[in-house]
């Protein structure tokens, strides 16, 4: 594995107990459009930065089938942009979502439709079997509610089936992580997390410590719950970094299981992102990153 690029300094881990990836990967949402409701992307831009990230050590793409929008879908970039794809690239997929009439995924798939979401991004990333699978549940809600088991069970099948490699959840509280975990092995949980966003810090100290990998999403702050920059201030200084680049080396600091992922449609972005990698934050760093 290739030991010298800003992503494998942020350093390694073995999703699943038997894929290698660096904890620094790249998230493949903000390809199509960089905002819910802004405009459609270039596509060539996104092969560009896709490209871009590999060069730069990415081995662990995050996507889905539903980043998607304006006849420009993530799956469909990444195909075009790194198939055949290199030995030892990870990509992990979500599925549970359903797109409603304005493109959003407003909608939720039952068991019985799970199959159908599993073979479109099959068909759409051009594999024969899929690395890691999360079950996406709820909306834009948080964690926590509805039953897992049933359509966990679904993707288990298709695991068995062999179309699967590793499954994860996503959007999760314990119980429902402990649902899963009653069905089948749980290589991975992807939950909102970031720097000002530490809700599920017992879920990454339980996954750390029973090797499942915990992937943040939003790890810069997006959707919802933004991050308040000027609370950096002091840290970014002194490292003469910028905010998202400490919010980034902030994530790769706290626990050996945590695998940031974060995305971008602009390669500048990607640069200064994987730049990230680099950073060590010091005692002094973290314990001003607490106020």
């Amino acid at each position: 594995m290739t030991t010298n690029t800003n992503a494998a300094l942020g350093g390694e881990f073995l999703l699943g107990g038997d894929l290698p990836v660096h904890r620094l990967g790249f998230g493949a949402m903000r390809l199509p459009v960089g905002t819910f409701d802004g405009a459609v992307r270039d596509p060539e831009t996104g092969v560009a930065v896709l490209r871009r990230a590999v060069e730069l050590g990415v081995d662990h793409i995050d996507t889905a089938w539903f980043y998607r929008r304006g006849g420009v879908a993530a799956n469909d970039l990444i195909r075009q942009a790194l198939a055949p794809y290199a030995d030892g690239l990870v990509i992990a997929t979500k599925v549970g979502p359903l797109l409603g009439e304005t493109g959003m995924p407003t909608g939720e798939a039952g068991p019985d439709e799970l199959r159908g979401l599993v073979e479109d991004n099959l068909r759409t990333l051009g594999v024969e079997r899929l690395d890691l699978v999360y079950l996406r549940v709820g909306g834009m809600s948080g964690p926590g509610g509805a039953s897992v088991s049933d359509r966990f069970a679904a993707l288990a099948e298709l695991r068995e089936e062999g179309l699967i490699r590793h499954l994860g959840v996503s959007n999760v509280d314990a119980a429902q992580l402990d649902e899963a975990l009653s069905i089948a092995p749980v290589a991975a949980v992807q939950n909102s997390f970031h720097v000002q966003d530490r809700g599920d810090a017992e879920l990454l100290a339980r996954c750390e410590k029973d090797g499942i990998a915990f992937v943040p999403f939003f790890p810069l702050g997006g959707g919802w719950r933004p991050i308040d920059q000027t609370r950096l201030a002091a840290v970014v200084e002194r490292h003469g970094a910028t905010a998202p680049q400490i919010a980034l080396a902030w994530l790769l600091a706290i626990s050996p299981a945590l695998l940031a992922i974060p995305g971008t449609g602009v390669l500048d972005h990607l640069e200064e992102n994987m730049a990230a990698g680099r950073i060590h934050l010091t005692p002094e760093d973290l314990a001003a990153l607490e106020d």
